[in-house]
């Protein structure tokens, strides 16, 4: 294997490697350094988050820029202000003893006029986000109309948060001649169409295959109800004491939500979103960094900022719509040599998912179940034995020894090993004990056979493409109402003036129950129980709806419903969220 001496690097950059701890370079740095410093070809590079490729881009550009210029020569696009600011930080390692070097992040969130003066007091690398970059070129703020190299860094999540017009109107202001470094941790078709429209004949290296995941991390998925997600993301939490984890949501209103209810429980957790001031969010992340948070819950937008190196897991509680999106997460840990775990909790609908990311990522996933009450119980107390047993004795302890003695004088070794475990050992057993089991049986054929009356319930709703219905937009309708994941509503069919979907049969109370006398817009929006289990054909009552409202077909559910002797449902005040347990004390 090559050292960092073998890629051509200055003595400057040796020597800021060698303060950083680096001893040899990863396979994209290994291929890409020698490249990128010995020729002005474009690169188009795949590889996986955590492999190191800042450093793989960003020690050719430091050692071909120059210095002693204030001129703009090197540009660094970023999705996120997250990453934005991670990647000047390293530059800014990495150049340490490159004197004069100046690197400015501009970022959203911060002060454009701040950020202004900076790059006017001569940047020589720019680390932008497209929209505030995009945003200071418009005013005129900063000069790139002469930078020699520029490089879009994760290029693949840019293009999927819809930064494509930016990206090619800030591209616009630079020279034809640049050299352009494609850094990427898939290859879907628009980073195909980025790297033809924009790129001359790049090179192009890969890491692995691409797509593929990393070695270093284990696949894991846990089949429970969905209504039991948030019992099932506790009790991975509980049975690894020790666990340090990333917890990705869909929405940001689920994010916040998990993390009220983790803290609300007594979990060091915290929430990363869009919705958070770049305040709020530096607070997070440097508690992150710090371990004083072990369960931080995020968006996929705001975790890609996220660079520790010792996330231990994690944790998919709802899987992305994407399924490109997974390799992003699971590439979260597992970084810097080390090993890590990537847990998906799912619901029967959604195992169909799992052979899917399996194909892409090229690596299986293991079902596990859900551990049982005792088996975290006794996770707990092993692990708090092995805390007391590796503690470092506090000698400041000496002066009241003999109180303390007295007061266990009659108390044998055993009797009080008992009782100093019981302080936190009898918290979770009277939590855990006789705690229901959260695993659903079955596998990935449960999946593909979701139509069936076994695992769902088909419903009939009185909208359809009369209505300005198709059947995404429908299921995009009943998730806000129902304030569902995608998955969790599926084999959606629109008619002229009806339509049909399903759920897990553990939702049906809760679907009848919200659309009880329900109106959208000034109009009775109905959903019954239909007996049309294969996605089409006509009604369960072989007609095409019953009383009209406003001119519209809509149906009456009540009329038929007390006709079949069946009662009005009640509104559930279950939910996922929902917990008998007393509150945690804090770890």
């Amino acid at each position: 294997m090559s050292t960092f001496q073998d890629l051509g690097l200055n003595d400057n950059l040796l020597q800021a490697i060698n303060d950083l701890g680096f001893e040899t370079p990863s396979e994209v740095q290994e291929k890409a350094i020698p490249l990128l410093l010995n020729s002005e070809d474009d690169l188009v590079a795949l590889a996986q988050t955590g492999t190191g490729k800042t450093a793989a881009f960003g020690f050719p550009m430091l050692q071909k820029i120059d210095v002693n210029s204030r001129t703009t020569q090197g540009l660094i696009l970023s999705p996120t202000r997250e990453l934005c600011l991670q990647i000047a930080n390293e530059m800014k390692l990495y150049g340490k003893y490159c004197k004069g070097l100046n690197v400015v992040a501009v970022y959203g969130g911060a002060s454009i006029t701040e950020q202004a003066r900076e790059v006017k007091r001569g940047a020589q690398i720019i680390v932008a986000t497209p929209g505030r970059m995009k945003d200071m070129i418009s005013r005129r703020l900063v000069d790139i109309s002469k930078i020699e190299y520029s490089v879009l860094d994760e290029a693949d999540e840019m293009l999927n948060m819809g930064f494509k017009e930016d990206i090619t109107d800030i591209l616009s202001h630079t020279p034809e001649d640049k050299s352009t470094w494609l850094f990427s941790a898939t290859m879907p078709k628009e980073v195909a169409a980025i790297a033809k429209n924009f790129m001359h004949n790049p090179n192009e290296i890969t890491v692995g295959r691409k797509n593929e995941s990393t070695t270093n991390v284990s696949h894991e998925y846990y089949l429970v109800n969905a209504r039991d997600r948030y019992q099932a993301l506790k009790r991975l939490a509980d049975a690894n004491p020790d666990i340090f984890s990333v917890v990705f949501c869909r929405t940001k209103r689920d994010t916040q939500k998990v993390a009220e209810k983790l803290i609300e429980d007594g979990y060091n957790a915290g929430a990363l979103h869009g919705d958070l001031s770049q305040n709020q969010r530096d607070l997070v992340m440097n508690a992150f960094r710090k371990n004083q948070i072990q369960m931080l819950v995020a968006t996929d937008v705001a975790a890609r900022g996220i660079d520790v190196d010792d996330v231990t897991h994690v944790i998919n509680y709802q899987l992305p719509d994407e399924i490109e999106t997974y390799t992003h997460r699971s590439g979260r840990t597992g970084r810097a040599g080390k090993t890590g775990v990537s847990m998906v909790i799912v619901s029967k609908s959604e195992v169909r998912k799992i052979k899917s990311i399996e194909r892409i990522i090229k690596r299986q996933f293991e079902k596990k179940d859900i551990p049982n009450g005792m088996e975290i119980c006794e996770v707990q107390l092993m692990s708090l034995a092995n805390k007391i047993h590796n503690t470092e004795v506090n000698h400041e302890i000496d002066k009241y020894l003999t109180s303390i003695n007295e007061l266990f004088e009659d108390t044998s070794k055993d009797e009080l090993i008992k009782k100093l475990f019981s302080v936190e050992f009898t918290r979770f057993f009277n939590y855990y004990n006789k705690a229901q089991d959260l695993n659903v049986s079955g596998g990935a054929n449960d999946g593909e056979r979701q139509g069936s009356s076994n695992g769902s319930t088909r419903y009939f709703i009185n909208v359809g493409g009369k209505d300005g219905y198709d059947w995404m937009s429908l299921k995009d309708f009943l998730k806000e109402q129902l304030d569902l994941g995608r998955d969790d509503i599926f084999k959606v069919e629109t008619k002229d003036s009806f339509s049909f979907f399903n759920t897990e049969n553990e939702l049906q109370e809760k679907v009848l129950a919200h659309f009880t006398d329900f109106k959208h817009d000034g109009r009775f929006v109905n959903v019954e129980v239909s007996e049309n289990r294969g996605g089409g054909g006509r009604r369960r009552d072989g007609k095409k709806g019953g009383k009209k409202r406003n001119g519209k077909d809509f149906g009456n559910r009540s009329d038929r419903r007390r006709s079949e002797g069946k009662s009005k449902p009640r509104r559930s005040g279950n939910s996922e969220f929902a917990s008998s347990r007393p509150r945690r004390s804090r770890r």
